[in-house]
């Protein structure tokens, strides 16, 4: 049997090492970021111990370096006294389990993981502001464990946060069950969107989730997160898309790749380069806007003029999140009144967006090889948070724990089969 046979197939007599090689964080500087040797989490009888199969980089991590204890999800938590291993994305398998949750889950489980999880902190309350008084979330790769290593625990909060989630197919590849987080905050993004709909001035009111069927879609970055909204947005069929960004190799992927799909469901798909975007959104709506925009990227003045770009009645997504202290921009207050314009955001989801998300990617609603930009080991965590902080990442990236170091290398249609490939060329032996 090949190495990644073996690796697939855990049952109770797999054997958990006594140390492993995580991402730690032990300030608010890079020289506190680290890939390190360090214990084992051992579960007591509440909770679990997962191996971490397949691990995504968030760009959320560097907002995390910047502001430690001072980062919600911290509350005062100071990563300097008490280091944590960070990693919100990740696929799992159960390895070992507590005899009082041993009614939920047992080992070999494959699962995927809600990192938002809502339940405040149940361990370590003295580490948090107010001794975590008022907290009502906790989070995966904050100061509960992350999955940027190689074995994760599995504490209270998120099984009683019901944030981990079963796979509905074991056969779904590592990498996809790791970008079922990614994916679940555009699903839930999405759903934050609401159009009132009437059949007649005199019939009523009918609120409706999602992107408007038949209407107008522009998103605003290309993105990773860009890349994702401009597939899911598909399933909802406007009659036009829009996607605007800075940079024609992100457009060039677009036509390529999105383009072909939204063609085969008759829906008219769009690039337009920088400030081209009002353009290109006047000459497709026929001069009357977006019913719905999508703001896939963190910056304040693009939020600021997003907002002029919606048509009577359309909804404005502040998708990508503004930093502290540059947050604040100034509303149309006249397109709220008269022209009834929306104005939502999200953060994170919910463990349904989860579940949604690894429904859609069976459905082939969305293909997640198309998302995987860079594939390497869990010594190159660093090097991939950095290539993000400079923008020089197109699509996710997604590291393999239980690797040898391979180095970074990108990826032209990640598949289950290369994944296979992959892994049984690299795996340690160990």
């Amino acid at each position: 049997m090949d190495k990644y046979q073996n690796f697939y197939n855990v049952d109770e007599n797999y054997e958990v090492p006594a140390t492993m090689q995580a991402l730690v964080m032990s300030g608010t500087d890079w020289n506190s970021l680290a890939v390190k040797e360090v214990p084992v989490p051992r579960p007591n009888q509440n909770q679990l111990l997962a191996r971490v199969d397949a691990a995504g980089v968030c760009s959320s991590l560097l907002k995390i370096l910047v502001q430690g204890s001072e980062h919600k999800h911290f509350n005062g938590w100071d990563p300097e006294m008490y280091p944590v291993i960070l990693g919100d994305e990740g696929a799992l398998t159960v390895v070992e389990v507590g005899k009082n949750v041993q009614d939920q889950f047992s080992i070999g489980n494959r699962c995927s993981l809600q990192p938002a999880v809502h339940r405040g902190p149940i361990n370590h309350l003295e580490r948090y502001n107010h001794n975590a008084k008022g907290m009502e979330f906790t989070a995966v790769g904050y100061t509960l464990g992350g999955c940027l290593a190689q074995y994760i625990l599995i504490q209270e909060e998120v099984l009683e946060g019901r944030s981990l989630v079963r796979l509905p197919d074991d056969n779904i590849p590592y990498f996809a069950a790791s970008l079922a987080e990614p994916v679940s905050c555009v699903v839930c993004g999405h759903e934050r969107h609401f159009h009132i709909h009437q059949d007649s001035p005199d019939s009523p009111r009918q609120p409706v989730l999602g992107i408007k069927p038949g209407g107008v879609c522009v998103i605003i970055g290309a993105g990773p997160m860009g890349r994702i909204h401009a597939e899911l947005v598909l399933r909802y069929k406007p009659a036009h898309v829009i996607v605007n960004d800075l940079v024609d190799a992100r457009l060039k992927w677009m036509l390529d790749v999105i383009k072909p799909r939204a063609n085969a469901r008759g829906i008219k798909f769009h690039v337009a380069a920088g400030d081209k975007i009002q353009e290109t959104l006047m000459g497709v709506s026929n001069g009357r806007g977006a019913d719905d925009v999508i703001v896939a990227v963190g910056v304040r003045p693009v939020q600021q003029a997003a907002i002029e770009l919606a048509a009577p009645d359309g909804v404005v997504n502040l998708f990508g999140g503004l930093k502290r202290g540059d947050h604040i921009i100034y509303l149309d207050t006249l397109k709220v009144h008269y022209d009834q314009v929306k104005v939502v955001g999200s953060s994170g989801g919910l463990p349904s967006d989860i579940t949604t998300s690894l429904e859609l990617m069976a459905a082939e609603e969305i293909i997640p090889g198309n998302h995987v930009g860079l594939v390497g080991s869990l010594h190159n965590a660093v090097e991939a948070l950095q290539l993000i902080e400079a923008v020089e990442t197109e699509g996710k990236t997604i590291l393999y724990p239980h690797v040898r170091h391979t180095g970074l290398f990108e990826s032209d249609g990640w598949t289950n089969e290369k994944e296979i490939g992959f892994l049984n060329e690299t795996l340690n032996d160990s």
